[in-house]
């Protein structure tokens, strides 16, 4: 979500803040794009909040800052979010139990600006005149800002940062009957990307952006529905997958049966390309496509596009294995895990000097020398955003004794920020925004380097190519071709980043 902060508020508990509670750059991390959030929700079923604290720990990968339920029992609504992992609270029982119902929703949240504070923890719940409303929400609303600011001028207080609080206030002052015409009212002044899964006393409701950029599917479980962000949630619960919803879809489940609305004139889907590239996990399909053979595929057309003469293809752990695996595959290159991760180093923090942040890319990663040592080796990773981590990567290597490093990337120069709950710097801090591949490749230090190519991308989508008029994915991080109005960066030309600290001057 993009979180307009108030750096006032005390409930901060990020660390690793600086001036105005902005969030520095974790030195650790440099590299990485960050997740954006993970919604699920189930209705009519005895264990609605155990069943939903499973799915959420499905789907913690898609944030590990905080995690939400909220239930209702037929009579009253209730709510536990907290700060943290979801097994940090939902594998309480004590927890669980005081989540009554047969209907739940949840949400795990990484917040793409600044600090997390619990009052921005997700599902929001609210009482509104027609009962208490609840939902939850993955994607970035990109008139979120001049939406708050309007709401605010007119009367409403904020009880969060987020931009998700501004669908509450939109439901709240619609004028229509029926809830779910009001529901529909809200999404119509919403712009951007964004998956929901929301509730009142009487339904579930699901809902997709009109392009479909970020994903939600499905489920079914003892002939309960099931809304989630990934198919992984639905397997770990053993639901079935029905479907995806589709792109501008409003689905409503209650006990009169099932609805699909469909509000926005049709169009063709656009769905996020990086959630093949980096964000699904690897065992969920998404589109109808499984994202680890995606990921496969993007390194077998990345060895055919960039090769490498090399002993061994290492990847970058995690999310470079499919890659190297594919990269290996297509180059006859032996496959080894020449960099070992530690998946037990919890969320790394600001270290007091600078000789301890230079190494401290070691506490989740490092060399493999028995493989490494006197070899050419071909480094896959699944993107580059700022350089700073595939530096300290590259350097690792060396001091393992690496012949030579040959860094390869599947998938496209990130040239552009994003707007749609995909944490990215702003331009100026992408590295391959302000150089070329030679200047990229003597900053990181490596003897090669190369990207996929955009048509690259497509082909191992399954595409014959990029349709240049429609193009079937949103790639604007590679292309500059942004899908939606982008109301609040064209009001104020500014970064994803400092578009909050504009809400707290509002």
């Amino acid at each position: 979500m993009d979180e307009m902060q108030n750096p006032a508020d005390d409930a901060q508990l990020d660390l690793n803040l600086g001036p105005a509670g902005i969030q520095l750059q974790d030195d650790l991390e440099g590299d990485t794009l960050r997740e954006e959030c993970g919604v699920f929700g189930i209705f009519g079923h005895p264990s609605a909040a155990a069943i939903t604290a499973l799915g959420l720990h499905a789907l913690q990968h898609r944030g590990q800052e905080a995690a939400g339920i909220v239930s209702f029992d037929g009579a009253r609504f209730h709510s536990e979010r907290r700060l943290g992992l979801v097994g940090d609270t939902f594998s309480r029982r004590e927890v669980i139990e005081r989540l009554p119902g047969s209907t739940a929703i949840g949400h795990v949240r990484y917040s793409t600006t600044g600090a997390t504070i619990l009052r921005n923890v997700q599902p929001l719940f609210a009482e509104l005149n027609a009962g208490g409303f609840a939902v939850g929400h993955n994607g970035n609303l990109t008139n979120g800002l001049t939406l708050r600011r309007e709401l605010v001028r007119n009367g409403a207080m904020m009880q969060s940062t987020t931009d998700t609080e501004v669908i509450l206030h939109l439901v709240a002052q619609s004028k229509r009957n029926r809830f779910i015409d009001r529901f529909i009212e809200a999404l119509r002044a919403i712009e951007g990307a964004y998956s929901l899964v929301s509730m009142t006393n009487k339904k579930l409701i699901g809902a997709r952006d009109p392009l479909g950029i970020r994903p939600l599917v499905l489920g079914e479980l003892d002939g309960c529905p099931i809304l989630a962000s990934e198919t992984c949630a639905l397997d770990i619960i053993g639901a079935r997958y029905v479907r995806d919803v589709e792109n501008g879809e409003v689905v409503v489940f209650s006990e009169e049966g099932t609805q699909s609305i469909k509000p926005f004139p049709p169009m063709p889907p656009r769905p996020c390309i990086f959630e093949y590239i980096y964000f699904a996990r690897p065992d969920s399909v998404v589109g109808g496509r499984s994202v680890y053979l995606i990921r496969k595929n993007l390194g077998q057309e990345l060895a055919g596009e960039a090769p490498a003469q090399a002993d061994v293809v290492v990847p970058v752990p995690d999310s470079g294995v499919p890659a190297g695996i594919g990269y290996s595959q297509a180059s006859g290159i032996p496959y080894e895990l020449g960099i070992i991760r530690n998946h037990y180093v919890g969320r790394t923090f600001i270290q007091p000097t600078q000789a301890i942040r230079e190494s401290g890319v070691k506490l989740k990663h490092n060399a493999n020398r028995a493989v490494v040592a006197g070899k050419r080796i071909v480094l896959v990773d699944d993107s580059l955003v700022r350089g700073t981590t595939s530096m300290k990567i590259v350097r690792m290597m060396r001091e393992a004794g690496a012949k030579e490093v040959h860094f390869r990337i599947a998938s496209p120069p990130i040239t552009h920020p994003d707007y749609y709950g995909i944490d990215t710097p702003e331009r100026a801090n992408l590295l391959a925004a302000n150089h070329t591949v030679e200047e990229m490749r003597q900053i990181i230090g490596a003897d090669s380097l190369a990207f996929l190519s955009v048509p690259g991308v497509y082909r191992a989508m399954g595409e014959k190519g990029r349709d240049p008029v429609r193009p079937q994915f949103t790639d604007h991080c590679f292309t500059g071709d942004y899908p939606t109005g982008l109301t609040d960066q064209t009001a104020h030309e500014t970064s994803p980043r400092q578009l909050s600290l504009l809400a707290e001057a509002s």
